[in-house]
């Protein structure tokens, strides 16, 4: 039972199997009132024609009583005697009683009274030796004052034969039926399930080769099974293109970390074989760019491991007038902003964005940088633009990644390890907005990013 093939099809047929049951139970029912009906009309029939006869004025003696093997008819008194009886019928048991009611109308004249209601049984009647179930009618008269009534049945052999043959041929066929619903349904669910078993087959080949660049096969029909193919593809594309990012962000920053750590190793060597020629300002250069390297990787995994962003009120103009006044030294800096320009997210993440932006463009512009705080809409802008020579516009979109360093010569005093935009765009994202790159209006480069107001 631990398969669903196996699960599907017992419950497939349980639910038949009941559906059957109470479908023939149904049925006999039905049958037996069917034909239970039908004696009580031969019944009544018979009982109506001799109490005809009755009424005709017929002697008791010289009644023309139907055949006692088919239809056994009495006739008693209102003590219970006998007045006529059938041929060869011996004794009549569960005989109704009708309801005796001169004024059958309700009109208070009996006499005018002709219509006879009829009492029905079952009971059973012994003709010639021979005892049987019979369906009986009863009629109740009167003739020169005296009550009479007339007991006639119908056989319910035919009718117990009947219902008889129905119960065993159902109950035969069930079995049958039932097998033929397990198997139907056991063979479609294999044939339905057989694309989850070729994808589970190839996960497990890919888990155990490790080569994400396969995809399980996907049905062609557009069913449940297609869309989990489907999902679980885009599932290890995502994985695929997951790992390959975090192995090229290995490889990067072995790489980045590898020049300096290289230099300074040098400059040491250099310093033990020839302490006059140590260079003290270039080594504490090396070590506080290895800091910030490292202090960059880590909050790049930080991110990527998912870590919450808290929230809380930002005054994005005041948050820009505060880090524009910092920037004593450099390339001189304009603010312009809107007052109360309110953000949610972490104060210090966005504090982060706005000296990553800034170090960018002070690095790249030829005498001036500008910084502008408004609102557009529903959203927070935040503008920094310089008056260097840009960003050609087939790079406006791969300066985010990591690592991607546009300028050519990346000496120890210019260029960064290409961490900054790509930490500016990963924090914006994890506040809800977004960063893109564009052209100032007298050439230089123009960064952009949009977060959303908060009330």
């Amino acid at each position: 039972m631990r398969s669903v093939r196996a699960r599907t099809a017992l419950s497939a047929t349980a639910v038949v199997g009941v559906a059957l049951v109470l479908a023939g139970l149904g049925l006999v029912l039905a049958l037996r009132a069917n034909l239970t009906g039908q004696a009580e009309l031969r019944a009544e029939i018979a009982a109506r024609e001799v109490t005809g006869q009755i009424a005709a004025g017929t002697p008791y003696d010289r009644l023309d009583l139907p055949d006692g093997d088919e239809y056994p008819v009495q006739v008693t008194d209102a003590r219970g005697g006998r007045l006529a009886v059938g041929e060869d019928v011996q004794r009549i048991t569960g005989a109704p009683v009708p309801d005796i009611d001169d004024d059958r109308d309700g009109d208070g004249d009996a006499e005018t009274d002709t219509e006879i209601e009829a009492a029905y049984g079952s009971g059973t009647a012994t003709v010639d030796g021979k005892q049987a179930p019979y369906r009986f009618a009863a009629l109740s008269g009167e003739r020169g004052g005296e009550r009479y009534t007339v007991t006639a049945g119908a056989s319910l052999s035919a009718e117990q034969d009947a219902v008889r043959t129905a119960v065993v041929f159902l109950l035969s066929g069930l079995p049958v039926m039932l097998a033929v619903v397990w198997t139907v349904t056991w063979f479609s669910a294999r044939s339905a399930l057989r694309p989850v078993d070729a994808i589970r087959a190839e996960m497990e080949a890919i888990t155990s080769s490790t080569d994400l660049s396969r995809r399980v096969p996907e049905p062609q029909a557009r069913d449940e099974v297609a869309r989990l193919a489907r999902a679980t593809n885009e599932t290890l594309a995502a994985l695929e293109a997951s790992v390959e990012r975090q192995r090229r962000f290995v490889a990067d920053a072995s790489h980045e970390l590898r020049s300096p750590i290289a230099a300074l190793r040098t400059e040491l060597e250099v310093a033990a074989a020839h302490p006059a020629l140590l260079d003290l300002d270039g080594a504490v250069h090396d070590v506080a760019r290895l800091q910030t390297l490292a202090a960059d990787l880590l909050l790049l995994a930080r991110f990527d491991a998912g870590e919450e962003t808290p929230v809380e009120p930002v005054a994005l103009d005041e948050l820009a007038r505060e880090q524009t006044a910092l920037r004593s030294g450099g390339v001189p800096v304009s603010v312009e902003t809107a007052d109360a320009v309110m953000v949610g997210g972490d104060r210090g993440q966005l504090s982060r964005v706005l000296d990553n932006l800034l170090d960018n463009a002070q690095r790249h512009a030829a005498g001036s940088v500008a910084v502008r705080v408004g609102r557009d809409g529903r959203w927070a802008v935040l503008e920094v633009a310089d008056d260097g020579r840009g960003i050609p516009a087939a790079d406006r979109e791969r300066v985010f990644d990591r690592f991607v360093r546009l300028d050519e010569a990346r000496t120890r005093d210019s260029g960064g390890a290409g961490l900054g935009l790509a930490i500016v765009r990963d924090i914006v994202r994890r506040h809800g907005g977004e960063a893109e790159a564009g052209e100032a209006r007298g050439g230089g480069a123009l960064l952009r990013v949009r977060l959303p107001l908060r009330p």
